[in-house]
């Protein structure tokens, strides 16, 4: 199996490694540290060596950050996580406090007097920076640049290797442009902000602009390495040589340069003299104030590549539609494992997560999972982002409800879909609830809006129901997914957070409303929608957008109070379940395709 059960942390960690922490703190003569999620890429989900708030905290949630003062220290976490930090986290050696209201600003600014308070420059976007050095000064402190993290003195022989996994082409085929092309539009977008040149950190930007990918991050595809795409359209590019594959300099072609890692420094000292941009959100602030030392005219803008990665082009729409014929089946055939031998025997959260990766391994395509699988029966579906392991792991009870999000990586498209499915006998709130969830997924999925909109715009239509019941949840309705790239990604989301990006055609974006109470249940509907251009309305005046539902399978039907949808949600619903039976039943066995008739009925 792909998926493991095992806990990389535990509580202990605390109490063993933050006294490790602060004696390294102590000889550098820092009063405090701060210790971000985020790794040198700035991503998401991390390599265990760069893991370090794991390392110093035990919690493994994929969004948080921490501060190790020399008297006390904190975890912050948002809404997804609350309930997981509590069971990871020794709370005699950690605060836990709100990653999103006041977060890690509102604690320093309790911080002593003239407290000098470390910082690694690698680890921490400019944008990040400018608020945790404000809110210092407010409390009389100082953040202080480190030469040496540590947190990484501490960790020291333990600590993993970095990954080196090898760097394989993604052929056009599955890209549907080639990478010189790519360099050529990203060449001249650079030119027309009259920059020279750009350094991109981001591993998916680099594995989109040259038509690679590598393994260094689980579960994503991804190479960990650096480049630097000149406006004419050449470029650079830092790799480790142990990544480099016989067939990878032919297929960069001669306009691309190969370096190692330690070439970097002496390659940014070039752009001396030179306009640079460099994304603040995405790139860290080594690189701002290296540049600038350097000479360099530093232009803070978005990174190149994240607008044109994220509208992906005909073939990669196209790719990403049978990856979801393909992924879609294999769930299908899951659910009915589950609407038949699970509904005698209901099975626990592991013998669910290896059911649903045999489906999908079956296939013959499966690259990998696109994340952990999350299969939370009982109250742990109450944790959005809760993960099975050998001590957690629950078997779904009679009555109850299991929630299952999950997705896989192919070479022609990234999956990633919740279904919410009841054992035995449903209540009548869990009913009630999961209609009104439904009724905001289904709000997204009709929705029409014209150029120009932001997924936060959009947000409160995937509310609006469960809000006229009192009712929320504490995540993001939408996140954006790649094309065999990570299956979270910028710049469109869906939320209630400010977002100036447009929704634009080819865009990629999940749609994903949810429920959940505490130590019971937890509701969740998702599909993956790709945004269509804008068309004429009938009878109206000005065309708009659309989302076209990638995402092919089954809503559990006995989960649905059908007085408490509209006629027009009724329709809807029915029309996804018969397009649903269409494009996946030819694709599973005689017996899935008959339980699919009942369960794609007409409601």
């Amino acid at each position: 199996m792909r998926q493991t059960f095992d806990e990389s942390t535990d509580p202990s960690f605390g109490p063993k490694h933050v006294p490790l922490i602060r004696a390294a703190m102590a000889r550098q003569g820092l009063d405090g540290f701060l210790v971000p999620h985020e790794d040198e890429h700035q991503n998401e989900y991390l390599p265990a060596a760069n893991d370090r708030l794991a390392w110093a905290s035990g919690f493994t949630g994929s969004a948080g950050a921490g501060v190790i003062l020399s008297d006390r220290a904190a975890v912050f976490v948002d809404g997804r996580y609350t309930l997981q930090v509590r069971e990871q986290v020794d709370q005699d050696v950690f605060e836990i406090r709100d990653l999103v209201e006041g977060g890690v600003p509102a604690y320093l600014e309790t911080a002593k007097p003239g407290a000098v308070i470390g910082y690694d420059a690698r680890l921490h976007s400019p944008q990040a920076l400018d608020s945790l050095k404000a809110a210092a000064a407010k409390a009389g402190a100082q953040l202080k640049p480190v030469a040496v993290n540590p947190l990484d003195e501490a960790w020291g022989a333990q600590r993993p290797a970095q990954p080196a996994a090898p760097i394989v082409p993604q052929p056009v085929e599955y890209a549907g442009e080639d990478s010189a092309s790519k360099r050529s539009r990203v060449g001249a977008s650079l030119a027309s902000l009259g920059a020279d040149a750009a350094v991109i950190t981001a591993p998916a930007s680099i594995a989109w602009l040259f038509n690679v990918r590598g393994g260094d991050v689980i579960r994503s595809p991804l190479p960990l390495s650096q480049a630097i795409i000149n406006s004419d359209g050449t470029a650079r590019v830092f790799i480790d040589p142990a990544k480099i594959t016989e067939e990878l300099p032919a297929w960069l072609g001669n306009q691309v340069s190969l370096e190692t890692p330690d070439a970097l420094d002496a390659a940014l000292a070039d752009l001396a003299g030179k306009s640079v941009l460099v994304d603040p959100g995405q790139s860290s602030a080594w690189y701002f104030d290296t540049l600038t030392a350097a000479g360099a005219k530093v232009v803070r803008g978005m990174d190149p590549c994240t607008l044109p990665r994220a509208c992906k082009n005909a073939v990669e729409i196209e790719g990403t539609r049978e990856a979801h014929r393909r992924d879609g089946a294999a769930l299908t055939r899951f659910l009915h494992w589950l609407a038949t031998e699970g509904q005698i025997n209901p099975p626990d959260e592991k013998q669910a997560v290896a059911k649903l990766e045999g489906f999908r391994e079956a296939t013959g395509m499966l690259k990998d999972l696109s994340f952990d699988t999350i299969a939370g029966a009982n109250g742990h579906g109450a944790l959005p982002h809760y993960r099975p392991t050998e001590r957690s792991n629950e078997r779904a009870a009679m009555g109850s409800l299991l929630l299952v999000d999950s997705g896989g990586q192919y070479l022609d498209g990234t999956t990633d879909v919740t279904r919410t499915v009841a054992i035995g006998e449903p209540s009548a709130e869990m009913i009630q609830r999961n209609t009104l969830v439904l009724k905001g997924h289904l709000a997204i999925a009709r929705l029409r809006f014209p150029a120009g909109t932001t997924g936060s715009a959009i947000d409160a239509f995937a509310r609006a129901a469960m809000w006229s019941h009192g009712l929320d949840y504490d995540h993001g309705t939408g996140h954006g997914v790649g094309v065999y790239l990570g299956v979270h990604e910028g710049p469109q989301r869906i939320s209630k957070a400010p977002n100036t990006i447009a929704l634009q055609p080819g865009m990629i974006v999940s749609n994903e409303p949810g429920y959940y109470k505490d130590g019971e249940y937890g509701i969740r509907i998702e599909n993956l929608e790709v945004v269509m251009p804008a068309e004429d309305v009938p009878g109206g005046e000005r065309p708009m957008h659309r989302f076209e539902a990638l995402t092919l399978a089954p809503i559990d039907r006995r989960l649905i109070d059908k007085a408490l949808l509209s006629a027009e949600e009724v329709t809807q619903f029915d029309a996804y379940h018969a397009r649903v039976l269409k494009e996946i039943g030819p694709r599973v066995e005689p017996q899935v395709r008959a339980w699919m008739e009942q369960a794609c009925a007409p409601l």
